[in-house]
């Protein structure tokens, strides 16, 4: 890849981010899956999910008579359970006031939409089939076979890079609109897996894999989303929409390092390095 896309593509990003405010928007589709709570929309934890059995949409007694709900007749609650942590002062041996943390586990009943009248399922989002585009899954096999990395679509809310297991796990295409917005969320966590120790070894800091919402974090994050809109560029792949998401994307993380438009400049030169190692995966 020319050097000169880089440039160009930073270029466009710092011109987007000089006009303005530009909202982001998640480029897929939230799906609710398993149980989760009607009020909250997040799901319960596994061992919740396993007590209750059902997937679905939950909620407590008071949370369903607030959404103008009534129980039927009859209808037996189900639990689940919570730690809940009780701060207590002691004296130890030596006289000193410590403070001690005991966890408590508790439980709350709740009821499954089918046991309530009065409310409406929430509706679920329709999942539509996009066509793959050929040069975009090339890259992706490609790199995917070189480097022995497994890349996970699940029908979903998340898409991450996991260092300590070397995976990616991105929604489902059939949770895009735009077939490209896939790609750039794909590409975005390939980016970020070339930060392996075994690869770039760009990741790891001297406190360990950098925390979310650091300065190192948020530099990683421009890295990967730059390296994402080179990929779309070199492959001809690139929407408006998706452009301009990928600056949006790129403005959030720079308000966390103070607006410097400087980081766009560090963080393309390892973006660059980045895309070089994914896409030499096409010569393998």
């Amino acid at each position: 890849m020319s050097t000169n896309v880089y440039q160009m593509v930073t270029d466009r990003i710092i011109n987007e981010l000089e006009k303005g405010q530009i909202p982001w928007k998640k480029p897929w589709s939230g799906v609710n899956t398993g149980a989760f709570n009607r009020i909250s929309k997040k799901p319960y934890s596994l061992l919740n999910q396993m007590i209750l059995g059902k997937s679905g949409e939950w909620a407590t007694f008071k949370q369903w008579a607030d959404l103008g709900g009534k129980i039927r007749k009859g209808e037996k609650s189900s639990i689940i359970v919570f730690w809940k942590i009780l701060e207590s002062e002691e004296k130890d041996e030596s006289g000193e006031t410590v403070k001690k943390s005991i966890p408590l586990l508790k439980c709350i009943n709740v009821f499954h939409i089918s046991q309530v009248d009065g409310v409406e399922p929430l509706k679920t989002e329709c999942l539509t089939e996009l066509e793959p585009i050929e040069a975009a899954e090339k890259v992706k096999a490609n790199y995917q076979t070189r480097e022995n990395i497994r890349i996970l679509e699940v029908v979903g809310n998340d898409a991450f890079y996991s260092p300590s297991w070397d995976y990616i796990q991105v929604p489902s295409k059939k949770q895009y609109i735009d077939i490209s917005e896939y790609y750039s969320t794909l590409f975005h966590e390939m980016t970020h897996s070339t930060g392996h120790k075994t690869r770039l070894d760009r990741l790891s800091t001297s406190a360990g894999i950098a925390a979310f919402g650091s300065e190192n974090y948020s530099k990683e994050e421009l890295i990967a989303e730059i390296g994402s809109a080179c990929i779309l560029n070199t492959l001809g792949i690139e929407t408006p929409n998706s452009f301009k998401n990928s600056a949006a994307y790129i403005q959030n993380w720079l308000q966390v390092l103070k607006n410097d438009n400087h980081f766009i400049i560090s963080a393309a030169s390892k973006a660059e390095k980045a895309v070089q190692y994914i896409m030499r995966a096409q010569e393998a």
